[in-house]
């Protein structure tokens, strides 16, 4: 299977399935006497698996990790255990900086009469939360 059967195959574009190689996330394809790239079943699982975890968020070196893992039939499930929690742990994070942002911006918006005067709390909120390192 070729580079853009293998993307329509996979839903990973011709583009990324390229940088992955580049980043040697995955291996190349193997080269045709034309020199055009192949793909067999095992290619096209690792980028299924590629993209579900990027879909949920892992990062290229956690995947990279999860990979390697898979790949390897004596590894311990505590490990990928962990690498999961661990996601789970800055998903969490980035959902309190998130819900903080948005409560922030919720209340400023309802400071701000939305009318034709140039009075706006959202630019005042703005402008004071960088003065004071706030956020």
């Amino acid at each position: 299977m070729n580079i853009g059967e293998a993307a329509n195959a996979t839903g990973v574009s011709a583009k990324m399935i390229r940088y992955y190689e580049s980043i040697q996330l995955i291996q190349p394809g193997k080269r045709t006497d034309a020199n055009y790239r192949t793909y067999g079943e095992k290619e096209l699982h690792n980028l299924r698996f590629i993209k579900r975890a990027r879909s949920l968020g892992f990062s290229l070196d956690q995947i990279r990790e999860l990979l390697s893992l898979w790949l390897d039939s004596g590894r311990a499930s505590a490990d990928v255990k962990a690498i999961a929690q661990a996601h789970v742990a800055e998903l969490q994070s980035r959902i309190a900086e998130l819900t903080e942002m948005r409560d922030t911006l919720v209340h400023l918006a309802q400071a701000c009469s939305g009318d034709q005067r140039p009075d706006c709390p959202i630019l005042q909120g703005l402008a004071v939360g960088t003065e004071h390192g706030c956020h």
